[in-house]
């Protein structure tokens, strides 16, 4: 282990009570509960000053959250021990998953409490309407609606609690260290005692000591070849690398350095992603991808152009499943095939960046993307990416996908007649005999999603303004989440090989795997990153501070 003695190349020591790794949301809200108890911390943050708060900065903001206002409100029928059913059925939890489903426990219980009051006390708000999402195929998942969005998107929470820290920096409470890499804790008779830090820009190494060190950097899916190489699925697709759609400085070294000292990292095989990407149109990297929230209403289709099955595929019910499912194809990219009307209307791209009206809480303007459709969304995807293509027929359209996919792959008759069938069985309400129509007329029947679900209806000949304007999407899967991590107690401390605490060190957030190692197990309900950051933060500051008392 490394000391301040055993010659390594020092610019500085520097002394606090709390030095954090990371400066997402859960390090800030590490931070932030410290400092209001009087601590002196320091935050180490890989990436720039105006990119602080990581990947919650450019989220969507929704929480599973259960017992809220917004609940009551609409008379969803919701409690902690049916939201912790859910999570067991969607979990699939292994025998041994103690530490995970204590955590999936200590979440359904304390959600309201931990995440959502502390928010609201903040004075952040949640737009009225609760949203129904991963609803389970063939296990059961949300059994109500419980994905509340945040008004003003992550980009309010980061900025908020930012707020909160500005006067502790002034103060010189809080120390933050943008652009410097915690490289590994630093240790004294098996305990934690600060960490080994290397400034990224000048290469200088220090050290930080500290009575406490809390890892926050984040999971190991900002790597490619660490997503290749962990990810189990039932193909061979993944060696052609899905898009990135995390921070490649979510690289894993830091999850390495840990267990070499003896701490247990767990799950790291199980990852939320998604199977809706395309090339991001700004790329601020290689591989770099945008993850689409797919059309209900649009065909999906492989790259012959036929119709994925023997279940189609419908987004909202299992993200799981429709990853093992394109996984298991020919070819590692797939189609989805619409129209303009059903793009304006359900079409839709997650995190802050792409919900202006949202994010920057412009409420006429988000009122008449819901009610008229969000044009301005599918022009700009349209204009600015290569994966999004638009034509005024089907011939047309063809021709530019195969295109696109350099090789004549779809044959234009054979799609025409995949098309024309789906569109006979829902041009009639009385023929919906078709999975992907009864999935759509239950997604409606709850208010909030149908304002964003088409009623069923044709593709090639919709009845609507722009009926003669087509789409096709071409997508591929798109890492996003760890689910494993260090495991971790109640408390938030790291637990060894043995199952015991290593004294000094804790981890939070995504690097915990959103709580001992593996809290969603198998499969999230969605929304259950940002609050489990929030959780797990809140968790270890308690801890850290009753630790004093």
């Amino acid at each position: 282990m490394l000391t301040a003695g055993n010659g390594m190349r020092q610019a500085e020591n520097h002394q606090c009570d709390t030095v954090i790794a990371g400066a997402g949301v859960a390090g800030l809200v590490t931070a932030l509960e410290l400092l209001k108890h009087g601590q002196t911390v320091y935050l180490v943050d890989r990436d720039t000053a105006e990119r602080i708060g990581g990947l919650a900065r450019w989220a969507f903001g929704g929480m599973a959250l259960c017992g809220t206002r917004q609940q009551r409100r609409m008379k969803i029928p919701d409690d902690s021990a049916l939201l912790l059913r859910d999570w067991h059925s969607f979990a699939d939890f292994a025998k041994e998953d103690l530490w995970p489903k204590a955590w999936a426990k200590e979440y359904a219980e304390h959600n309201n409490e931990k995440v959502y009051q502390w928010l609201t006390r903040l004075g952040l708000k949640f737009l009225p309407a609760v949203n129904w999402v991963e609803r389970g195929l063939f296990v059961p998942g949300n059994s109500v609606p419980r994905y509340h969005v945040l008004w003003g998107t992550g980009k309010t929470l980061v900025e908020t609690v930012m707020a909160k820290l500005t006067p502790y920096v002034r103060t010189g409470k809080l120390n933050i260290l943008h652009r410097h890499k915690v490289v590994r804790p630093t240790t004294d008779r098996g305990t934690v005692i600060g960490v080994e830090v290397k400034n990224e820009q000048s290469q200088a190494v220090f050290l930080i000591n500290a009575a406490h060190v809390v890892i926050a950097c984040g999971g190991i899916n900002g790597s490619s070849e660490r997503v290749k190489q962990n990810w189990k699925l039932p193909c061979e697709q993944v060696a052609e690398a899905p898009f990135n759609g995390a921070n490649p400085i979510s690289d894993g070294q830091l999850h390495d350095e840990i267990e070499a000292q003896g701490g247990k990292v767990t799950h790291i095989d199980k990852m939320w992603n998604y199977a809706a990407g395309i090339a991001h149109p700004q790329a601020e990297f290689e591989g770099h991808g945008l993850s689409l929230i797919p059309c209900k209403s649009a065909l999906w289709l492989d790259h012959l152009g036929k119709r994925i099955g023997p279940q189609p595929l419908v987004t909202g019910f299992d993200t799981n499943y429709l990853c093992q499912q394109l996984a298991g194809l020919s070819k590692p990219w797939t189609w989805q095939v619409l129209n303009w009307d059903v793009a304006a209307k359900e079409l839709a791209v997650s995190g802050s960046e792409h919900n202006p009206s949202i994010r920057d809480k412009k409420i006429f303007s988000f009122l008449k993307e819901i009610f008229f459709g969000n044009h301005r969304l599918v022009e700009e995807l349209v204009q600015q990416s290569a994966d999004v293509l638009c034509a005024d027929t089907l011939d047309e359209l063809t021709d530019k996908m195969n295109a696109l996919a350099k090789k004549n792959y779809i044959n234009g008759a054979d799609l025409a007649q995949e098309i024309a069938l789906y569109d006979r069985r829902a041009a009639d309400v009385r023929l919906h005999n078709d999975e992907q129509l009864r999935r759509i007329n239950h997604t409606r029947q709850w208010k909030p999603d149908r304002l964003r679900t088409r009623k069923p209806g044709p593709i090639l000949s919709s009845g609507m303004a722009k009926r003669d304007k087509l789409i096709a999407i071409r997508l591929k899967l798109i890492s996003r989440k760890s689910l494993g991590g260090l495991q971790t107690n109640l408390s938030s401390q790291v637990l060894d090989v043995q199952g015991k605490p290593i004294g000094g060190l804790y981890c939070v957030g995504e690097a915990a795997g959103f709580g001992g190692g593996g809290a969603n197990g198998a499969r999230s309900l969605e929304g259950t990153f940002l609050s489990a950051c929030i959780l797990t933060a809140r968790n270890a500051a308690t801890a850290i501070v009753g630790s004093h008392s």
